[in-house]
């Protein structure tokens, strides 16, 4: 990692004494150490409405509509970061709500997506899924690559970011000391 550079850490989990949030810090600290400025992006403890409201729904004849000023507020936020680190709690095999509607509302038509030179595209991305399956039991299901490539391709190829990864911290519920380990391991991959 390279000092000078912006990393926006997003946080998704209602509990600030959960694992997921005990990470994330983590994941901060980690990353502040290596001379990056982070921004910690809390959904819940900012209060974010994942709701999809008509004033953030993409107006496919306008990709330069302008949209609400939290989507305004949020896109900013994004456009600032070098590096992206979502930290999240796998929920029912995806993202848990919060997380899915900011998706919805932020990663919108016309800035993240629907150019013809994609706003992100010189982003990092690192996506830190928690999972209370196993490593093996995750797989055997057959969850490990279908989740991934949602993460991936799905929203943030799909969004022109191309170095993203993602890791699963497996065995979230008895992991303890292993998940920071297995967090600062996922890190490597940001440069």
């Amino acid at each position: 990692m390279s000092a000078g550079r912006h990393a926006l850490l997003v946080l998704t989990h209602p509990r600030p004494d959960s694992l997921t949030a005990q990470l994330a810090h983590r994941v901060g600290e980690r990353l502040a150490a290596d001379g990056l400025t982070v921004d910690l992006l809390d959904l819940h403890a900012e209060g974010f409405d994942p709701r999809m409201i008509p004033a953030d729904e993409p107006d496919w004849a306008d990709r330069d509509k302008p949209y609400s000023a939290e989507v305004r507020a949020h896109a900013r936020r994004l456009d600032r970061a070098d590096v992206i680190v979502v930290v999240f709690p796998v929920w029912w095999f995806g993202l848990p709500a919060i997380l899915k509607g900011w998706i919805d509302r932020v990663w919108n038509y016309g800035f993240a997506y629907g150019r013809r030179v994609p706003r992100l595209r010189d982003k990092q991305m690192l996506w830190l899924g928690l999972v209370s399956y196993t490593r093996e039991r995750w797989a055997e299901l057959g969850w490990d690559e279908p989740v991934a490539r949602v993460l991936r391709e799905g929203i943030s190829e799909f969004c022109g970011i191309t170095d993203v990864s993602v890791h699963f911290i497996h065995d979230s519920l008895s992991a303890g000391e292993r998940a920071l380990t297995s967090a600062d391991l996922a890190l490597q991959a940001i440069k």
